[in-house]
């Protein structure tokens, strides 16, 4: 497919936020293929389209999760940019994938693994230096490094596979929120997220 029009060179600018000429080879490389235009220039343009987390993220959603038990539930504050993109189905539905993997995921407690207070990362590696202790000297260290980031995964938001594995193809949060933000052009930003659960 050689003819692609200037529309479509259009709507995938406006997607990812790339140049128009960057938009056009796109397409033409992938032979009109949208979706694997928007992949192929996450790949030769990833460091710019990288640069949308420096926009301000002051539109957004809040959504809500409720387990069908009706014992968990889980409201999360997604943003992005503009009012557009908070509408946008995708959007949206990534807002309530989020909510949901937080209901299925107890021990998450932050965001990112910036919001760890560097009191409680000490704290956990104390503990798993000391369980470590038994072990030969020159690889306690490491065991215990590898431990504390185990820990992150397990409490860290953006660093957890999606607990609906197969759907998402074992992506992290963080995946799929970089997905977003290059599809959208946008800044989407994971802002915060309250878990409630029956008897907590």
């Amino acid at each position: 497919m050689s003819d692609i029009s200037a529309k479509d060179v259009k709507a995938l600018r406006d997607q990812t936020g790339a140049g128009m000429m960057d938009c056009k080879r796109a397409l033409v490389e992938t032979g009109g293929d949208v979706d694997a235009a928007v992949e192929l220039l996450r790949v030769q343009l990833g460091n710019k389209i990288g640069k949308l987390a420096g926009r301000d993220a002051t539109e957004g959603t809040v959504q809500a999760y409720i387990h069908a038990n009706g014992k968990v539930g889980v409201l999360v504050e997604v943003d992005c940019n503009t009012d557009f993109v908070a509408r946008n189905e995708e959007f949206v539905a990534f807002a309530k994938d989020v909510a949901m993997h937080v209901a299925g995921s107890p021990t998450t407690r932050y965001v990112s693994e910036d919001e760890i207070p560097q009191a409680a990362r000490e704290a956990e590696l104390r503990v798993f230096e000391q369980q470590a202790a038994d072990k030969p000297e020159n690889v306690r260290a490491k065991i215990a490094e590898g431990k504390l980031r185990k820990w992150m995964e397990e409490t860290v938001l953006l660093m957890q596979p999606h607990v609906n594995l197969d759907r998402f193809d074992g992506k992290t949060i963080e995946q799929l929120r970089a997905d977003l933000s290059a599809k959208t052009g946008e800044n989407v930003v994971v802002r915060r997220f309250s878990r409630f659960a029956v008897g907590e």
